[in-house]
């Protein structure tokens, strides 16, 4: 079984996507969109993306308009957004729009996005582990109340 990092990478300009493909390709399961539909696409296809990385700025629609229209369908990977123009609007609606992990700073250097990317994962697998908890926890309660009610019965006849 791979159990290699997902991650999801959507810019633009392609130049940014190969070489975030070349510097990451061999440590993560690296998937690359040159827009948001295509990375939308990608996340129906391979809902076990773990980490989104996306730009701000790209022609159609914002980095924040993507990942809260991603939101509505895959809210559990982790987002992160890069951005060569930073202002306090966008910061602001990426993480109250977006929820988003982490904002960086384009040209990103690849130890700091690495160093991030590892981050994000460790608070999804966090996230995860308290899903499944209350998932368990779910059909505990479920299935002690099916034996109450069962014992009830026994009781009553």
């Amino acid at each position: 079984m791979d159990s290699k990092i997902k991650v999801l990478y959507v810019d633009d300009e392609e130049n940014n996507l190969m070489s975030f493909k070349a510097c990451f390709r061999i440590k993560y399961e690296v998937h690359i969109a040159i827009s948001a539909m295509v990375a939308l696409e990608i996340l129906d296809k391979h809902p076990d993306i773990q980490v989104v990385i996306t730009d701000q700025r790209m022609p159609d629609i914002t980095g924040v308009e993507f990942l809260k229209m991603m939101l509505e369908k895959h809210p559990y990977p982790m987002r992160i957004m890069l951005t060569g123009f930073a202002n306090f609007a966008d910061t602001v609606d990426a993480v109250n729009l977006g929820k988003i992990f982490s904002y960086l700073n384009k040209p990103w250097e690849e130890k700091v996005l690495d160093d991030t990317i590892q981050k994000a994962i460790a608070k999804f697998k966090e996230e995860e582990f308290i899903r499944q908890r209350a998932q368990q926890t779910e059909r505990a309660e479920r299935s002690a109340d099916q034996m109450e009610f069962i014992l009830r019965q026994e009781l009553l006849s």
